[in-house]
């Protein structure tokens, strides 16, 4: 039963659902709002804090340059706030389609596209010349190629108009977090893993750095570095190779000689400043409203527990045994107030296949430990949708790595948790009494608390970020420091 504590209130996550992908459809409209609103208030009900929705830039900026209309997403926006429901809105600047559970196509707009047709180095491009047309290549960020914009001028321009059109709902406290896209499903990442091209788990996926773009930075960095004979790899594989097949990730292969530390770093360094430089431009975008800023980093669990980390690498996140390739994202983050969005919490490893080396559960731990060790706030939400108390109680655990505390907050706990996604699945009886209990527990038995307030939640206006941190001081997080602790089960179990 749901109590009222004060001090357990302390332990209070806040839940949130993710609606579904079409929720707008791919013409600017919102179909089924009667449909939508008798979920949402089912939501409600269950005690439910708050929902998240893409705002697709291929929807919204569809008509030309600059042309946006919002009107769909004012409409989807209102009913969120006629239910008592808080809203987390993703700035989704990529494709909706060919990944993990897209089952609705929205491209990135047209007039890009078009674009692409006669300049295709736009897209990120793997060794074979296959062009992505999710997300623009972090290679054209800073290039005034669309219509005399650049890309990160395109996003920038985006989320001020987000401002100026919403500027009602950041007002009235609806909207409490502006999730900032910043790659391929949303995720500050390579689209190293495409299932479009023929990518399957537990392939260790490709290198996406071969746009004209990405090659000149790459050959102007290694001529600063004394070595311009170097060249991107050619050793590293295809998407479904396994890290031993390949000369790049087998062991002592290139990536721990001098020129493949040099790459990697290079390549992972590039997904830092993309992330710098765009929520530089959300900052300015947001300032001084009560919103928080958020961005989603994968769960690239398989190869985890092998020494070369071959998927996690491929992806852009430089991250090995002795060297931390999340940490310095965090350190990152705090320049910015930003939280950061991890995801796969619902995994544990004796589920996973074991030739796939994964390692979900230690993953998470690293991730996360990396946040707090830098001294801002995580999140996450599960990778794939499960109904089951397995799952729930692992969400729970990862919530509250070390328990609820009784007399106060506990040492540890996440910012809040999405879950993927609101469904008819979900809705089922059995199913949703079952959420209904995950609610519960990640509430710490408490009634469902309208103000944030009283668990420490409280949204404060956006503070300018602080001044840029030099890339060797971000460098310094990828010493790794030992995860924190976790209990073997949490003290919190649905079924408990």
């Amino acid at each position: 039963m749901a109590t009222s504590d004060r001090n357990m209130l302390l332990n209070y996550v806040p839940v949130y659902v993710m609606l579904p992908l079409g929720v707008v459809t791919v013409d600017n409209v919102f179909e089924d709002p009667d449909g939508l609103k008798e979920q949402l208030l089912q939501l409600r009900a269950a005690g439910v804090d708050g929902v998240m929705v893409d705002v697709w830039w291929g929807i919204i900026e569809l008509k030309g340059p600059k042309q946006y209309d919002w009107s769909a997403y004012r409409s989807l926006f209102q009913l969120v706030q006629e239910c008592g429901l808080t809203l987390q809105a993703i700035m989704s600047f990529h494709q909706c389609g060919g990944n993990v559970g897209d089952v609705v196509n929205i491209p990135i707009p047209q007039w890009v596209l078009d674009i692409g047709e006669s300049n295709p180095d736009i897209f990120y491009t793997n060794r074979s010349g296959f062009r992505n047309k999710e997300y623009l290549t972090v290679g054209v960020d800073n290039e005034p190629i669309f219509h005399g914009r650049t890309a990160i001028e395109i996003y920038s321009d985006y989320m001020k108009s987000f401002r100026e059109n919403m500027s009602d709902f950041l007002d009235s406290g609806l909207i409490i977090d502006i999730e900032v896209g910043l790659g391929p499903a949303g995720e500050l990442r390579y689209p190293s893993y495409p299932q479009s091209q023929g990518w399957e788990f537990p392939g260790i996926g490709e290198f996406q750095c071969y746009d004209k773009y990405l090659k000149a930075d790459f050959k102007a960095a290694v001529a600063r570095a004394g070595h311009p004979e170097w060249e991107l790899p050619d050793d590293a594989g295809k998407y479904n190779d396994v890290p031993e097949s390949t000369g790049f990730f087998k062991s002592n292969g290139t990536y721990v000689t001098e020129k493949g530390k040099f790459f990697l770093t290079w390549y992972s360094n590039k997904l830092l400043n993309h992330g710098d430089q765009i929520l530089d431009e959300a900052n300015k975008a947001f300032l001084s409203c009560k919103v928080k800023l958020a961005i989603k980093v994968s769960g690239i669990h398989w190869w985890y527990k092998v020494e070369n980390h071959a998927a996690e690498l491929t992806a852009g996140y430089y991250n090995l045994n002795n060297r931390d390739g999340y940490r310095p994202i965090a350190r990152l983050l705090s320049r910015h107030h930003a939280i950061l969005n991890f995801t796969c919490l619902e995994m544990r490893d004796s589920e996973q296949p074991s030739d796939a080396k994964s390692g979900p559960q230690e993953l998470v731990q690293q991730v996360l430990s990396g946040g707090w060790r830098e001294d801002i706030q995580v999140a996450g939400e599960n990778a794939l949708p499960r109904y089951d108390a397995t799952a729930y109680n692992q969400i729970i655990l990862n919530a509250r790595p070390q328990g609820v505390n009784n007399n106060g907050p506990p040492k540890l706990s996440m910012f809040g948790v999405t879950y993927l996604r609101l469904s008819d699945d979900l809705l089922q009886k059995s199913n949703f009494n079952m959420f209904k209990k995950f609610v519960l527990k990640m509430h710490a038995d408490q009634d469902y608390c309208a103000n944030p307030q009283k668990y420490n939640h409280a949204i404060t206006p956006l503070k300018p970020s602080a001044p840029k941190i030099p890339l060797e001081v971000l460098l310094e997080a990828t010493k790794p420091i030992p995860p924190f602790p976790w209990l073997p089960e949490t003290d919190m179990k649905v079924d408990g």
